[in-house]
């Protein structure tokens, strides 16, 4: 069995690696392709025999040395697909109780209202149908053709299991998203994970904040579904389908901007980081490709020196989703009670450099999130920070991009000698739908397979 070593303040606690699902804490490759299936399941006999065979295709173990090599497939379920496998009812009252619930009983708290609400969702999004969450990615076509022919397979000749969605998904080789800007920069570094930190000025995180059944930040192990094969070794997994008003954002820019250097500072200043990943708080006056393309210097940064954001405006998307020492000063709030894993995946066609009018292309972004705590780690983050400004001392702002804005919210760009203060900030972001899942262990979904109605 693969161990790796989880150093704690206290005696060292081993991961076991071959019980977490792959894609849990390892990297994906660059460039990469990928598809996200749901499925419903009719038949809790056959919903079983689907996570039987499904078990023989989900990768566990330590990081690969080549995170560009194969293809994997991550399973997940919402709560309505644990009851529709025959999950006793006592185990099923043991879960988080936000994933009980199901995003779309939260949305509203969330900040999905308006055109984001679960009335106008994607349809099967936000339904008691949604039952098994899959996920498959690979570097290449054909290895992510194979994987999901496996996945295929295991369902066809099921006929109490339904494929009732399918999102295909993708990373550029530039790592940019449909707004220009490069992604998946910040994560954090877990303990034990054998992945090494992309930011030496931060400790890695305790295991427990992700992975249930070992202690977490606060010393402590978060409350795990029972019985303990089921919740030991699992994450709970967020998913979201984001659709992005390209257009819209660059007509915004266009607007408040007397020149394309502008438009580029100022689109900088909303996100945080310059198109090629250069951080503002390393580099605030141009962009740096060579910068921000490097692993090593990209997320090696604080924003201690810059405690009123004259280099990254404290309302800034990237400093919002993780304030890393800007809180400091604050005592109550501690950062790393909120980090999580966060994936975010390209859909949909790129709309053309320079294209100022909507096509009319849905795309947009798959966001995932994991992490053991939903209400501290993802609920928080997105109704605390991204949807409020009362923790910068702004309580009428919302984060410039994802927030929950009407077309009435402002954005504040400190400078000297006047700062400036942006109107009537659309909304960029429109919620398509998403869910709440639960990713077991390897013999987590083993249980599953064996349960006995």
């Amino acid at each position: 069995m693969e161990q790796a070593v989880d150093v704690t303040d206290g005696e060292p606690t081993p991961l076991d690696l071959d019980d977490i699902q792959w894609g849990a804490l390892n990297e994906r490759p660059s460039p990469y392709v990928g598809s996200y299936l749901l499925l419903r399941i009719d038949d809790p006999v056959a919903g079983r025999e689907l996570v039987r065979r499904l078990a023989r295709f989900v990768d566990s173990g330590p990081p690969a040395t080549d995170p560009s090599s194969g293809a994997w497939l991550t399973v997940a379920f919402s709560y309505q697909g644990l009851k529709a496998l025959g999950v006793p009812p006592e185990s099923l009252d043991s879960f988080a109780p936000e994933f009980r619930e199901g995003m779309k009983a939260r949305a509203a708290e969330l900040g999905d209202v308006g055109e984001s609400s679960p009335e106008n969702w994607e349809a099967p999004l936000g339904s008691s149908d949604v039952h098994v969450a899959l996920a498959a990615l690979s570097p290449d076509r054909a290895s992510l053709e194979a994987i999901l022919e496996k996945a295929r397979n295991a369902h066809q000749e099921l006929p109490g299991v339904q494929l009732i969605w399918q999102q295909d998904c993708y990373q550029l080789p530039t790592g940019r998203t449909s707004f220009g800007f490069k992604d998946g920069i910040g994560q954090p570094s877990v303990e034990g994970s054998g992945r090494p930190a992309s930011n030496p000025k931060e400790k890695p995180l305790k295991a427990g904040e992700i992975i249930l059944g070992y202690p977490d930040e606060t010393g402590e192990l978060a409350p795990m579904p029972t019985p303990d094969v089921l919740g030991r070794n699992g994450t709970y997994v967020v998913f979201r389908k984001l659709h992005t008003r390209v257009a819209a954002y660059r007509q915004y820019l266009r607007a408040n901007a007397a020149s394309r250097q502008e438009e580029a500072l100022l689109g900088a200043k909303l996100l945080g980081r310059w198109p090629s990943g250069a951080p503002l708080a390393v580099s605030p006056e141009r962009d740096d490709p060579e910068l921000g393309g490097d692993p090593g210097r990209n997320n090696d940064f604080l924003y201690g020196d810059d405690r009123r954001g004259f280099k990254c405006p404290a309302g800034a998307h990237a400093r919002r989703a993780n304030p890393r020492d800007s809180l400091d000063d604050q005592g109550s709030v501690d950062v790393r009670l909120h980090r999580m894993i966060r994936r975010g995946t390209s859909y949909g066609s790129m709309l053309p450099e320079g294209v100022l009018e909507d096509d009319g292309v849905d795309r947009g972004i798959m966001f995932i999130f994991a992490g053991a705590h939903l209400k501290r780690q993802f609920e928080f983050v997105k109704t605390q920070w991204l949807n409020d400004g009362i923790f910068l001392g702004a309580p009428q702002e919302k984060d410039p991009l994802v927030g929950a804005n009407d077309g009435s919210g402002t954005f504040t760009i400190p400078q000297r000698p006047i700062r400036r203060r942006l109107q009537q900030l659309p909304p960029f972001v429109v919620t398509r739908g998403g869910e709440y899942c639960f990713a077991p262990g390897i013999r987590g979904l083993k249980w599953l397979a064996e349960l006995d109605s």
